[in-house]
């Protein structure tokens, strides 16, 4: 069982759930990316968490993400800071 940092907040009347992952998700192929977030997503749905999963990373002291587009302005005005101050929940995910 993988257990998972959470942040689940609602901005602009979107329920959103950052899932803090380990910065090789950076380097994973854009397939991989989609399958481990396909998954997250399951594993939030099964823990009863509304929205949608955004994957977010420390790269470097700087927050790193993968939203949908629309999403971008508002992860790029946050920090770690943020994600870190936010964290609410731990996701446990079975493999």
């Amino acid at each position: 069982m993988q257990k998972f940092k959470v942040a689940h907040i609602r901005e602009q009347g979107q329920d959103i759930i950052m899932v803090l992952v380990n910065r090789n998700f950076s380097i994973k192929s854009e397939d991989e990316q989609n399958e481990i977030c396909i998954w997250l997503q399951g594993c939030a749905t099964l823990a009863g968490l509304a929205g949608t999963v955004v994957p977010v990373w420390d790269n470097g002291g700087r927050l790193s993400f993968r939203a949908p587009q629309r999403w971008h302005p508002f992860f790029k005005s946050i920090s770690l800071s943020f994600v870190a101050a936010n964290i609410n929940k731990t996701l446990s995910c079975s493999e």
